[in-house]
């Protein structure tokens, strides 16, 4: 069973995420603090620590560096943004902010567990950090060191010296062409030509022609042969992205081709030998297209020989701010810009969007913003992202139906009893804006929910916004 470790000082909440993590089937140490983790346990035995960013003594963010290969969640119970990034920075795998939902919590370390090999299994398959940084280096272009793109660069070493048709699976956005461009660069046909054809693109009246090519007279408007891109890629690679959409028809003739190593002109009465290796690419389901006739499954069968699967951006933890600092500093010096920085608020907007259009979608929004900022700091306006949105998604309070109705107010840690807990704990010494920011949501979203849990204001919480800033009372 996994191991998880949780370095909390407030017992409340650390004996509530015990009683979490148990009910999923992990094994559960705690620790106060950073030097009684180190006293009373191995860190290296464990499979993922959870840390509050303030502790007494040490930080938490001093168990990354304690911990070697060990990820670390850093939970946050206020608005610090340039903490949170700072310990995404130090090497933090991802952090929370508090009060948390359950089911978040419990994807997240699923997620991260299984995304992170521990630090025995790590030297078992050789997945030191110069391994990282060499295999790296073997796919120019594709930048990434968690541990599902790590996986990728090792298959794509494996399947690349190979002809063995590739299958690319991932979310649009996600860099399909690219690795289907880096296992063509690492093969034995680098020297040859990689055609890439993308199938949703071509009309369904030109695909075959386009794919096959055709003899003059085959149609009207066929005034000369013209080869086709099958052909073209002859002794090289073909690159079929999306083919998903491609037609029945043209399926049926893409099959012969894969069969037979062979293809016939438009028109043709001879079929002509051609030495092609094939990368297809989809964001489809092709199991499923195929299941409901909407894709032969012969040819499924044909292409799904080698797999790789692209992970989307927001399943890829630090990797997210390294990309976006590295698009930064090429769009600014594509566009002759001075050298930009993003801010804490970019970086937690650019952390906490889940970028449906993946590293697409960064990759314009970090363009766009180095064109319309004429500073040298990028914030998540320039993004064109929503803080408070990321926000409220990331803490979204739960149906009033899976309200724990237990009456132990240590039984569980749900998100609306910390909310209330805190609440009525410190709205005597702060002022809502400080009451706020603690809590990492807006006075309006502050005043809503106060409403709905039933927390009047106190008479005597009459602390202005400047004097609740200046407050020295912290979570």
């Amino acid at each position: 069973m996994q191991k998880i470790l949780i370095v909390e000082d407030e017992s409340v909440i650390r004996s509530a995420l015990r009683r979490l993590l148990e009910r999923n089937n992990y094994v559960v140490e705690e620790a106060g603090s950073v030097q009684e983790a180190e006293s009373n346990h191995v860190l290296t035995d464990f499979h993922l620590i959870i840390s509050d960013l303030r502790l007494p003594g040490a930080p938490g963010t001093d168990l990354i560096r304690k911990a070697g290969d060990v990820p670390v969640l850093i939970m946050t119970s206020y608005a610090s943004l340039r903490s949170a990034v700072d310990s995404m920075r130090m090497g933090a795998v991802d952090y929370i902010a508090k009060p948390f939902d359950h089911s978040d919590l419990i994807k997240a370390v699923q997620r991260i567990i299984a995304d992170h090999p521990t630090e025995q299994s790590a030297r078992e398959q050789g997945l030191g950090e110069s391994g990282k940084e060499n295999k790296s280096d073997k796919t120019a272009g594709i930048i990434g060191n968690c541990p599902a793109m790590l996986s990728l660069f090792d298959h794509i070493e494996k399947i690349a010296p190979t002809d063995a048709t590739v299958l690319v699976l991932g979310e649009t956005g996600t860099g399909k062409e690219l690795v289907a461009r880096s296992v063509h660069e690492h093969s034995q046909r680098a020297a040859n030509t990689m055609v890439s054809v993308n199938c949703a693109a071509i009309p369904d009246t030109l695909i075959e022609s386009e794919l096959f090519g055709y003899e003059k007279g085959a149609f009207t408007g066929a005034n000369a042969s013209r080869m086709g891109l099958i052909e073209a890629a002859d002794g090289g690679t073909l690159f079929l992205d999306e083919i998903g959409e491609l037609p029945m028809e043209a399926q049926a003739r893409l099959l012969r081709f894969i069969q037979e190593g062979e293809i016939r002109r438009i028109g043709s009465v001879h079929s002509r030998k051609v030495n092609v290796r094939l990368i297809c690419a989809t964001h489809r389901d092709l199991q499923t297209l195929a299941a409901e006739s909407q894709f032969r499954q012969d040819l499924f069968y044909r292409i799904n020989v080698l797999r790789l699967r692209l992970p989307p951006l927001r399943a890829r933890g630090k990797d997210i701010l390294h990309l976006a600092e590295w698009l930064l500093t090429e769009h600014a010096t594509a566009l002759n810009k001075n050298s930009k920085h993003l801010s804490p608020l970019a970086i937690q907007a650019i952390t906490t969007y889940q970028w449906p259009g993946n590293v697409r979608e960064l990759q314009h929004a970090i363009e766009r913003a180095v064109i319309l900022s004429d500073g040298d700091e990028i914030d998540n306006e320039a993004l064109g992202i929503d803080l408070e949105l990321c926000s409220e998604s990331r803490i979204r309070s739960p149906a009033s139906g899976s309200r724990s109705s237990s009456s132990e107010p240590h039984e569980d840690l749900s998100l609306e009893d910390y909310f209330q807990r805190f609440v009525l704990e410190h709205q005597d010494t702060m002022s809502e804006t400080k009451l706020a920011q603690k809590l990492g949501v807006s006075r309006k979203c502050l005043w809503e929910r106060r409403q709905r849990f039933g927390i009047p204001r106190r008479k005597n919480n009459t602390v202005s916004s400047a004097e609740g800033n200046t407050s020295s009372v912290t979570a």
